[in-house]
Order: C-alpha cells, then sequence, then structure tokens
C-alpha cells in the first residue's frame, strides 16, 4: 500500500511539472489558444490523481479490523466522531473512535482529546469503576470515576474554559454510571491540567490521549450500565494504594492512564480537595 501511495505520488509531481512547463505559454497572448487544452487535460489529470492519493492515504490509516467477536453495543460507539488533535491540543480534525484506537494508526502519530473525571463524596473517598468485559479497550480493569472523550459536535468542542469537554464528561456520567444530569453540572467540575500518555490494550487496540483532567466533591446517586461497568466503589486513600500494589503484583489491573495519574498527582491533589486552585495548569500538557 506503501510503494502505490509513493507511485501515486511520483506521478503526481511529475503532472506537476507539466503545468508549470505549460504555464509559461498560456502567459502569452499569441499561444493562449494553443495551451489551454493541454492544461485543462493536465489539471483534469492531476485532479483525479489527486483523488486516488487521498483514497489510498484514507485506506493505509484504516486497515480492515473485524469486530465479529465484539459487543455489538461497544461496536456500534465506534462509529462516533472524536476530535483529532496535535501534541499541543490544537485541534486539527475529526476522525471515528474505531480508528483513534486502532494501535496501527496510534503508532503513525493520531492522537485524540480525552478527559478523565475524579468524584469524591463528602467523606473524601474516590469513586471507582471497574470497566466491563464488553469494552474494547482494557476490559476488566479498575479505573478512575470515568475515562471517555468529547465528540466533534459544536457544543463539545467548545474549548473557552474546558467547556467542551466538561460537557462531554457530564454526558458520560449520566451514560455509564447513571448520574443524573443536573447533579454534575459543567460548572460543578474543576479543570486542573493535561496529561499525554500512549498504552496498548492489546496487538490491535490502544490508547494515545491528552487527557484532561477533572475533580468533583460531591455525593451522587448511582445506576451504572452494565455495558460499560462492571462494578465499583468508594476508596480511601490507603485502601487505594493496597489497590495499586496488588495491580503491581499482578492480582488485579488497573488501566494505565489512572496508574500513571495516581502514581504522579493523585494523591497530593487528594490531600488538597478545598484547594485545588493551587494545582490548576491550563498552560502545560504533561507528558507522561
Amino acid at each position: 500500500m506503501a510503494r502505490a501511495v509513493w507511485a501515486v505520488l511520483r506521478v503526481l509531481s511529475r503532472e506537476g511539472a507539466a503545468v508549470l512547463k505549460s504555464n509559461a505559454p498560456c502567459a502569452a497572448t499569441g499561444a493562449l489558444r494553443r495551451s489551454r487544452p493541454a492544461c485543462a487535460a493536465v489539471t483534469t489529470c492531476g485532479r483525479a490523481i489527486s483523488s486516488e492519493v487521498r483514497h489510498l492515504q484514507s485506506a493505509a490509516r484504516m486497515p480492515e479490523v473485524t469486530t465479529d467477536h465484539l459487543d455489538e453495543k461497544q461496536v456500534q460507539l465506534l462509529s462516533e466522531m472524536c476530535i483529532l488533535i496535535d501534541e499541543n491540543d490544537r485541534k486539527i480534525g475529526a476522525d471515528t473512535k474505531k480508528n483513534c484506537h486502532l494501535n496501527s494508526n496510534i503508532d503513525k502519530g493520531l492522537l485524540h482529546r480525552a478527559f478523565s473525571v475524579f468524584i469524591f463524596n463528602s467523606e473524601e473517598k474516590l469513586l471507582l469503576q471497574q470497566r466491563s468485559d464488553a469494552k474494547i479497550t482494557f476490559p476488566g480493569c479498575f479505573t478512575n470515576t470515568c475515562c471517555s472523550h468529547p465528540l466533534h459536535t459544536d457544543s463539545e468542542l467548545e474549548e473557552k474554559d474546558a467547556l467542551g469537554v466538561r460537557r462531554a464528561a457530564q454526558r458520560r456520567l449520566g451514560a455509564e454510571l447513571g448520574i443524573p444530569m443536573e447533579q454534575v453540572t459543567p460548572d460543578e467540575m474543576t479543570y486542573l491540567t493535561r496529561i499525554h500518555y500512549k498504552a496498548q490494550s492489546d496487538g490491535v487496540w490502544g490508547e494515545h490521549e491528552i487527557d484532561y483532567i477533572l475533580f468533583v466533591q460531591k455525593d451522587v446517586d448511582l445506576n451504572p450500565d452494565p455495558n460499560e461497568i462492571k462494578s465499583h466503589c468508594y476508596v480511601s486513600k490507603e485502601e487505594l494504594k493496597e489497590m495499586l500494589g496488588k495491580a503491581k503484583r499482578k492480582e488485579l489491573e488497573i488501566t494505565p492512564w489512572f496508574s500513571l495519574i495516581a502514581e504522579t498527582f493523585l494523591f497530593t491533589w487528594w490531600d488538597n480537595l478545598q484547594n485545588l486552585k493551587q494545582f490548576m495548569d491550563h498552560h502545560k500538557i504533561h507528558r507522561m
């Protein structure tokens, strides 16, 4: 496939050179009429080749991956459009959730926007979820309260004060945990910072995200969707440390992003739930 793309690109380059050469006589009044048919033919050819290049590039980035063995509901979600970004979190386009999570595309640098929500109750315990066995990436792993992606829609593309991301978080808290929309509003979420990480789930699927960290302290009603969540629990700092120890001993599994956050920032933030403003950094992206 790569050879085919380069072959077409070489043809396009030669045709482009022909266009440049033919432009010289086209500029002269006496030769204008004689040059038009050649210029038109080359332009038509160039457009056709450009279309073929785009097709081949698209095919190269979207390898055939069977999803027949995967959960039907989770497969349907693969058609959602995620927000493509560069390494500085600037929007550069959109692509399906499926394409964003294929290792073959991640290895080429495909990067998308995501978020991780941490909800603490009035006792300052952290709500964790265990991802369902139906999940395509990291099934059965324990992780923070909610992890997902803003979609390429007007409401979730809004970048001022990360409003689009916070709206997406509100949506997914309802979809995964059954938390009523009015119980956790975007205004109640504290946007702390962003992390950039990459991790493989298996030989086919993985993650490559710039992840917005959102904190909430509130008692909420829960009605988890079993297709999303296998189990959930509130944990103290000590209990989470025990879980992290078990994960290192391979006694349970924790998602890589949650592990990275827990091993770096989480406990400091947790110690300061009433004074999180000092940790808000909306300029730096932490490369993990």
